[in-house]
């Protein structure tokens, strides 16, 4: 089952709500989406932490309900 794109920002805003946040569906399927997600949350954080924060946003539908997901994340520059 396919996951829409505005659910995915609807549910990364809520666990990161000051992110900007762009989510572009990469082949037009629901399947395969690339996500740039950009929050002071991430400040003094790795890559690796950073993503995981995303996923824990996602609330386990990666791998589930959303099958790829090319992720992107930065803290703001100063």
């Amino acid at each position: 089952m396919a996951m829409d794109q505005g659910e995915i920002e609807r549910l990364i805003r809520e666990g990161i709500p000051d992110a900007v946040i762009r989510i572009d569906d990469l082949r037009g399927d629901g399947d395969h989406y690339a996500a740039y997600v950009e929050s002071p949350a991430f400040k003094g954080k790795s890559r690796v932490q950073q993503h995981q924060m995303v996923y824990a946003a996602l609330k386990g539908k990666m791998g589930n309900e959303l099958h790829a997901l090319a992720l992107t994340t930065a803290a703001p520059k100063d």
